[in-house]
């Protein structure tokens, strides 16, 4: 499938799978007689991987040592859990200061709503 196409089903940017693709982050992408990007289901798949874990604020630095381990093959399984494994960490770390700041803001809400309403 083209770069349209393979945005369109990641939920990524054009611009952005360039990007991604610049910076060691895809395998080798297959190009056409036409000279255009061809995308695999597989590769795809891999873009959605690396949308969420952008998405949930992985560093690019951690993104690049994941994707380098990863083409390293099944070697590399324990090192490649234990980063993703630090991230959900870090993630739930950061739900529960969501969590605190969300019954904060509910706490305040409803506080003005009693005196607008008495």
């Amino acid at each position: 499938m083209k770069i349209a196409e393979a945005a369109a089903r990641s939920g990524l940017s054009i611009d952005t799978i360039r990007f991604y693709e610049r910076s060691g982050l895809l395998p080798p992408i297959a190009r056409g007689a036409d000279g255009m990007r061809r995308f695999s289901p597989e590769t795809v798949d891999w873009l959605r991987l690396l949308a969420s874990l952008r998405e949930t604020g992985m560093e690019l630095r951690a993104m690049r040592r994941f994707a380098e381990l990863y083409r390293q093959g099944d070697a590399t399984i324990p090192e490649r859990r234990r980063i993703l494994q630090d991230h959900a960490a870090s993630l739930n770390g950061r739900r529960a200061a969501l969590d605190r700041c969300a019954a904060l803001l509910a706490h305040k809400l409803q506080r003005y709503c009693e005196i607008e309403g008495g």
